[in-house]
């Protein structure tokens, strides 16, 4: 009986490890998109070309999603339009694109409440380190605000979104 329990154990656990691991197909690296859309309420990212969606996928965001983000250390995601402005590989998560929160509007707005805005919002894949969770982190909202990607999403994100590529993110 015992072996039946540990082999029923050992079957799920590779069968969630497969989950989270299996390989999406890719879209051409020399494809380039030319908005983001990010819809918070149904957790999607959206790439588009000239209107057309090309690929959706499912996020994570900030552990309070609800909202715009006011402030540092809220957890929102902010809401609006914004831009792709720049990206690094050397983050504390699998690759990175900043989006370009907070605009003049969202500092105006912080500063009319006397807060700090924040900052460094990015869309990012997992945890350097934890990337076997794969599929399994959207379970939660956990970023501080952050939209985060499977390692494989981000890498094909990381192809075809260039800098400078509009970003909107809706409530």
């Amino acid at each position: 009986m015992r072996w039946v329990v540990l082999s029923a154990v050992a079957l799920f656990l590779a069968l969630a490890l497969a989950y989270a691991q299996w390989p999406i197909s890719r879209l051409p690296a020399d494809l380039r998109v030319d908005k983001v859309l990010v819809i918070k309420s149904t957790r999607k990212l959206v790439l588009l070309r000239q209107k057309t969606p090309l690929r959706e996928y499912r996020i994570a965001l900030g552990g309070n999603p609800l909202g715009h983000k006011t402030r540092q250390g809220d957890q929102r995601t902010p809401e609006g339009r914004y831009v792709i402005d720049y990206r690094t590989k050397d983050s504390s998560f699998h690759r990175a694109l900043h989006i370009s929160y907070p605009n003049a509007r969202d500092r105006a707005e912080a500063r009319a409440r006397s807060a700090d805005p924040g900052g460094l919002i990015m869309i990012h894949g997992i945890k350097n380190g934890l990337g076997l969770i794969g599929r399994w982190h959207r379970l939660l909202d956990w970023t501080d605000g952050c939209i985060a990607l499977t390692n494989a999403e981000i890498e094909e994100l990381w192809d075809l979104v260039p800098d400078g590529t509009p970003i909107e993110i809706r409530g």
